[in-house]
């Protein structure tokens, strides 16, 4: 009986561990030097024999290696034969608002309503994520956190994925305003013995007015008496003066004509498509309006029976070949698992024609542009933030993408997660086994 409790109790125990928030890396205390490494700077351009240099958080030196007798400063990281990388950056995710999705408590991407701007999915990120946890060890260390539901689903904002709370993850606070864009088809609702085909949404037009109508409102209670608080029109004056972008969920060529025929009537400067899986179509509209392009992973099939069967694999190579800025994000059907994933989709996009270079872009320094975080982060130069990790082989590749070290804002945060630390047991667990049996 007492060998049986124990039993219990370390069970428990081992448990609790498991479930706790990992601590987070304390502030940079030192210098860090990484020597040899290949450093992939981001902006299609590499340094084959390189030294990276930072301290406070902030790159301060970045060149070859071989050109220069710079004394090196604090830890020194031998990396030769390594890779160097900026932090990945995962667009247009839900990351840290979902963490069972059959858990209805711990579900939190979706409010109420159809309009609404002051909705901030900031407040309810839980930086404790057992799943954000699980991003680090692929390089992806930076993220935006984004609501969904609605026809304005409300406000995302940036953070990186090695933080005590929301507070200290923000990175970029209520960075956009999220519109899912009424769709000109849609299927018959079968549970209403409907035809389950699609067919032409016959109040499409009325959608869009409503949506043009919740702006004309804001613009009016903005300009009048604002005596009487209004939270969602307040929260719409950063989106009129340019400082809030507008991220329109959207994928069909008429879809996104009339968002672009949006943008020009409301005035609005800063404007990205989301998704935009049949944005080939209009890419000249596009590019002729500077409006960049987040699509979506390529590892979907064909949504048309006349497409390629490539046709998502290399979407993102014809938008850029088009003009088109444009980077990856990971949403749809277990989007916050398969963020993880990201760097092996750019990977994708280079196996299907794409400068791996030019590819590794897709998810550092154009998801910095578009996001409006290019200042900080998306690449390796002086002066930028410290957020960035040191793989053993290529990290467009899944089987070589085997992360040594990963630092975010010059604080080197961990690569274990709590899968890996069930693994390890297992493994070990299984080796012993094999070692008793061979005995």
């Amino acid at each position: 009986m007492k060998i049986r409790i124990t039993f219990y109790l370390i069970c428990f125990l081992l448990a609790g561990s498991l479930s706790a928030q990992q601590t987070p890396a304390p502030k940079q205390s030192e210098a860090v030097t990484i020597v040899g490494a290949t450093a992939h700077i981001g902006n299609g351009e590499i340094i084959e024999n390189s030294l990276i240099i930072f301290e406070d958080g902030k790159i301060t030196q970045i060149m070859d290696a071989g050109n220069t007798k710079m004394q090196y400063r604090g830890e020194i990281i031998q990396a030769e034969g390594k890779h160097v990388y900026p932090g990945f950056i995962a667009p247009n995710s839900t990351l840290g608002l979902v963490e069972i999705d059959a858990v209805r408590p711990t579900d939190d991407e979706d409010e109420i309503g159809e309009m609404l701007p002051n909705v901030r999915s900031l407040i309810a990120y839980n930086a404790e994520s057992k799943v954000v946890e699980s991003m680090r060890p692929n390089g992806v260390l930076v993220g935006q956190i984004v609501p969904r539901g609605g026809t304005i689903s409300g406000t995302s904002s940036i953070v990186q994925f090695d933080a005590w709370n929301w507070e200290d993850a923000a990175v970029k606070v209520d960075d956009g305003l999220h519109i899912n864009w009424p769709s000109a088809f849609r299927r018959g609702r079968w549970w209403r013995g409907e035809d389950p085909g699609l067919k032409k949404n016959e109040d499409y037009d009325e959608d869009i007015q409503k949506l043009s109508d919740f702006f004309a409102q804001s613009k009016a209670w903005l300009a009048g008496d604002r005596s009487t608080p209004n939270l969602p029109d307040e929260a719409m004056e950063p989106v009129f003066s340019g400082k809030k972008k507008v991220y329109v969920h959207v994928d069909g060529e008429k879809e996104i004509l009339d968002a672009i025929q949006f943008k020009k009537d409301q005035d609005l400067d800063e404007f990205v498509i989301v998704g935009g899986y049949h944005a080939l179509g209009v890419a000249d509209e596009l590019k002729a309006n500077n409006i960049p392009v987040l699509v979506n992973r390529p590892h979907t099939t064909p949504n048309m029976d006349d497409q390629d069967y490539d046709y998502p694999y290399k979407l993102a190579k014809l938008l850029a070949d088009k003009g088109v800025m444009i980077a990856l994000e990971s949403s749809g059907q277990m989007e916050r698992m398969n963020t993880r994933n990201l760097p092996f989709y750019a990977g994708t996009v280079a196996a299907f024609g794409m400068d791996k270079e030019e590819a590794l872009k897709l998810i550092t320094s154009n998801s910095a542009k578009i996001l409006g975080i290019d200042d900080m982060y998306g690449t390796l130069e002086k002066g930028k933030s410290a957020t960035l990790f040191i793989s053993e082989g290529d990290a467009l590749d899944m089987r070589g993408n085997i992360l040594s070290h990963a630092f975010i804002d010059g604080r080197e945060v961990s690569l274990e997660t709590h899968q890996t630390e069930l693994w390890k047991r297992y493994s070990n667990k299984y080796k012993n086994q094999k070692e008793e049996e061979s005995k």
